[in-house]
This record gives C-alpha cells, sequence and structure tokens, in this order.
C-alpha cells in the first residue's frame, strides 16, 4: 500500500503521524511510504531520519494526497486538507466529529474512507489510541492549570501546594477516566486538595480503593458540582462519551458562583466542550475569561509536548497502521471489530452512530 504522513497544520502542532521507526516498520513490510518535507523535525525527527528508514521525502502535502493510497495523521484534516481527500482514499487519524459539522461535511463529500482513532476500541472496554493522548492531556491539564492560576496570567495568585501556614488549592476533576485519574495523581502529587466526580460508583469504589484517603471522591450530579464551585481554585472538565459530543456539566449561570481569578481547564474541548462556555483555543492564545473565569480550553493540548505525544501515539497506532496496510481497510475492519468501531465516515456516509445522532445524520452502519 502507498502510505502518505503530512505535516500538521493546526496552530503549534508539532506532533506526526508516524516516527522513522513506523516508516520502518512499513518499509520492512512491502509498503511505500511518502513523508512531507519536514513533518518530524518539530520533535527531533530529521528528514535524512525518514530517508535511512526506508521513506520518501515529497516538498508538498498536495502531492502526498494525490499519491497516498492511505493518509496516517494526527489531528482532523484543516478545510484545505480535506478538499485534498480522494474517493475510497483511507485517512487515519482523530477526527473529534460530533462537535464539527463543517468536517464532517467535507468528510461526507470527499467520498473518503475516515477512521477515528478516538473511537476505535480494545477488549477491556477502553479506547487504546485515545488513552495515550489522554494521560498526556490529563497530567498537562494540572501544570496548565496551575499556570494560569499565577496572577500575571488573570488567575488567583494561587500556588496548587501551598506552603507551611497556608493551605493548597482546591482541584475539582470531573470525570474518573483516564483524564481524570491522571489530572488527579499529578494535582495530589503536587501536594494540592483533590475532589474527583464521576457518575460511576464502581469507578470511583476503585479509585479510593487506589488512592485511599489522599483522595476524595463525590458522585456527580449537577447539584454536587455546584456546591464545590464556590471553593475549588482550579477544576478540570475530564468527562467523554465515546465519539459522541460532552454533556455541558458547567452552565453559564453556574460559573458566577466561582470566584473571579479561578480556573477551569475544559480537556473535553475536542468533543465540544464540558462548559457552555467553552470555545477551542490554541498554544498561542490558550486562554478567555467569562464572568471572571478564567477558560483554558486549548483543543491540541498533547501537541504542547509534541516529542513525548507523538513517542506515545504512535506506539499506540502503528499496529493498526500495519493491519490497514498490510489487508486493506476492508479486511482489516472485518477481521478487527475493534478497529471496525474507528470508522467513522465511509464513501460518503456515516458510520458511526454516536456522530449521525449528535449531526441529525442517517446512522448507516458498514456491513463488513
Amino acid at each position: 500500500m502507498r502510505v502518505g504522513v503530512t505535516k500538521e497544520i493546526k496552530n503549534h502542532e508539532y506532533r506526526v503521524g508516524l516516527t522513522p521507526g513506523g516508516v520502518s516498520a512499513l518499509v520492512r513490510a512491502g509498503h511505500a511510504v511518502m513523508v512531507e518535507a519536514n513533518a518530524g523535525t518539530g520533535v527531533g525527527f530529521a528528514d535524512e531520519m525518514y530517508v535511512k528508514a526506508g521513506g520518501r521525502i515529497i516538498a508538498t502535502a498536495a502531492e502526498i494526497f494525490s499519491w497516498a493510497e492511505m493518509i496516517v495523521k494526527v489531528k482532523e484534516p484543516q478545510p484545505v486538507e480535506y478538499r485534498q481527500l480522494r474517493p475510497g482514499q483511507i485517512l487515519f487519524t482523530y477526527l473529534h466529529l460530533a462537535p464539527d459539522l463543517e468536517q464532517t461535511k467535507g468528510l461526507i463529500a470527499s467520498d473518503c474512507v475516515a477512521i477515528a482513532y478516538e473511537t476505535v476500541t480494545d477488549d477491556h472496554g477502553g479506547l487504546p489510541l485515545l488513552k495515550p493522548m489522554s494521560e498526556v492531556a490529563g497530567r498537562m491539564s494540572i501544570q496548565a492549570g496551575a499556570h494560569a492560576l499565577e496572577k500575571a496570567q488573570g488567575g488567583l495568585g494561587v500556588l496548587l501546594s501551598g506552603v507551611p501556614g497556608v493551605p493548597p488549592a482546591r482541584v475539582l476533576v470531573l470525570g474518573g477516566g483516564v483524564v481524570g485519574l491522571n489530572a488527579a495523581r499529578m494535582a495530589i502529587g503536587l501536594g494540592a486538595q483533590v475532589t474527583i466526580m464521576d457518575i460511576s460508583l464502581p469507578r470511583l469504589t476503585q479509585i479510593d480503593n487506589d488512592f485511599g484517603p489522599r483522595l476524595m471522591t463525590e458522585v456527580s450530579t449537577r447539584e454536587h458540582i455546584a456546591a464545590h464551585l464556590p471553593e475549588a481554585d482550579l477544576v478540570i472538565g475530564g468527562v467523554l462519551i465515546p465519539g459522541a459530543a460532552a454533556p455541558k456539566l458547567i452552565t453559564r449561570d453556574m460559573l458566577s458562583l466561582m470566584r473571579p481569578g479561578s480556573v477551569i481547564v475544559d480537556v473535553a474541548i475536542d468533543q465540544g466542550g464540558c462548559l457552555e462556555t467553552a470555545r477551542p483555543t490554541t498554544h498561542q492564545e490558550p486562554t478567555y475569561v467569562v464572568d471572571g473565569v478564567v477558560h483554558y480550553c486549548v483543543a491540541n493540548m498533547p501537541g504542547g509536548v509534541a516529542r513525548t505525544s507523538t513517542l506515545a501515539l504512535t506506539n499506540a497506532t502503528l499496529p493498526f497502521v500495519l493491519q490497514l496496510a498490510n489487508k486493506g481497510y476492508q479486511s482489516a475492519l472485518k477481521e478487527n471489530h475493534h478497529l471496525a468501531k474507528g470508522l467513522n465516515i465511509h464513501r460518503g456516509t456515516v458510520a458511526y452512530e454516536a456522530v449521525a445522532r449528535d449531526l441529525g445524520y442517517t446512522y448507516e452502519p458498514v456491513a463488513l
């Protein structure tokens, strides 16, 4: 198969879809790989490393889109990219379609086969291609939130750990999944007072067993969240419904309960955000203020630590890339029902139920 890797063009996005090691694995399996010039330089992978691995360096993305049978990326295609997709061409990347009608329209119009990292499943009910970036984002959310709490950034001027004689900051984590657990672990490590909320009592029991008295747990309801907001210095939004738009857990009215200078980091922004006041931001301008509350809503948080993120992501994605390249998408999806869960758009139709529901399309499952 002809596999193409393009340079990411989203604001301050330096990750790359394949490492030189990944290219080498594909070439050894008999595939041809084209990599856009400088696609990996932002994370320390020079063009020469890809050439040594057996890939070809191509000057422009347009050449790769016109040549490749499968495009491997990191972030969702931007308009200039999805307009270059061809009928039947495989796109394997993060998509996050539920809050993004324009991208969905563009992928449908392209007649491509779009497989989303974030909805591929595993035998344990997890999301193996989302997990590594959720781990990164959960941990980053605390350092981003701690920075935003500094007075010069518009925050309260609070140190998460406190100091002797001064109490630590209060951190509220919404969601006990991968993001929430990693955020809680980081916040506890910095000495903050942490409460984590989730709708699943078994999940909270598991978290309580793991952390003991270092972490407070509470069932997530609108009333319980509202009760914590007046005292929270930092709120982390880490909820996820696979493939679907995130639920709005904090409304505009609820912001009035928070103190001016408190901070909310909405890690769920890729799926539309769990704040009613959320809108995507970039690493260049990561925050904005609504009703005195600092909002951090960067839609590609792991891109801020691009080398770590690229290595973690490609460790997870490469086996699936090889399956698609070795067998073709139809056989690969037929043989691997977990990979088949990643199919979101198929030849002009919406093939993922949550995306179809949230965007008002007819759900058209693909018979493999």
